[in-house]
């Protein structure tokens, strides 16, 4: 009988240090899962924590962690060759049958760029399947940037804004996401477009704002809403808020129904 919260183990194939607090975990696994889906990561005695994939092929799944935590922390005192037990994938993706041929732009704040990584990547390699892509991709300072090689290889395709918030850099804007939907040409697409929105609460939900400012309607915008899960199946209620269970009915939620879960 399956056990849909039974953790497997899983060697890790490769660990890259993406920033300080940042490392990608590639981990050999046969679980083939949505884009913006999550898993349940854990190591026995310490705990499990949940992290959303940040890549995917043939017999892999990359997972970007933050060091934040207890079992993030020990799960950085991993390394190839080493286990890491998983157990998922759960929640609902990102809407991709809903975004070919759209205008696609996406915004992104510091680690919410790993959760859409997988799907730019799905854009990059099909460059059919959407229209078009404008990126502004944000990170606090340069010690924080991730994913710089796909950073470079996304520019060859893509409508790019890269921004720091504080520091300076060649080649890259000053200043929060917010300030740089303005550059987005939401006039030349007509009403063929959508948006995605990943990051921090707050960052979420001032772009939200900017956007809704910008004549944005609220359906075409979709994010990410990462809360603090436990069981990931809506069975122990950690991540309920009000009548809805964040790890059954999202992780991605459209606008319409996130405005009222964003905190």
């Amino acid at each position: 009988m399956h056990n849909e919260v039974m953790p497997k183990a899983c060697k890790i194939l490769s660990v890259i240090k993406e920033s300080k607090l940042e490392y990608t975990f590639r981990v050999e696994t046969d679980i083939i899962p949505e884009h913006g889906q999550f898993l349940q990561l854990s190591i026995p005695k310490v705990g499990e924590a949940p992290i959303s994939v940040s890549g995917f092929g043939n017999g892999y799944m990359d997972f970007t962690i933050r060091s934040v935590g207890k079992v993030t922390n020990e799960i950085f005192d991993l390394k190839a060759g080493d286990t890491l037990f998983l157990r998922g994938a759960y929640g609902k993706g990102w809407p991709i049958e809903k975004f070919k041929d759209k205008n696609m732009v996406i915004i992104s704040g510091g680690t919410g760029l790993a959760p859409v990584r997988s799907m730019i990547n799905k854009f990059y390699n099909n460059s059919s399947y959407v229209k078009s892509l404008n990126l502004i991709c944000g990170f606090k300072n340069e010690e924080g940037i991730l994913f710089k090689p796909e950073l470079e290889l996304w520019k060859e395709k893509f409508n790019t804004i890269y921004t720091l918030d504080n520091d300076t850099k060649e080649g890259w804007e000053t200043g929060l996401v917010t300030t740089h939907i303005k550059q987005i040409p939401f006039e030349s697409f007509g009403d063929n477009y959508e948006v995605v929105i990943v990051g921090p609460p707050m960052m979420m939900h001032f772009t939200a704002l900017e956007c809704l400012k910008n004549g944005i309607p609220e359906d075409k915008i979709w994010v990410s809403f990462e809360r603090k899960m436990s069981c990931a199946i809506g069975k122990c209620g950690h991540c309920r808020i009000d009548e809805t269970y964040v790890c059954l009915e999202g992780p991605v939620f459209n606008y319409t129904k996130a405005k009222n879960l964003l905190d």
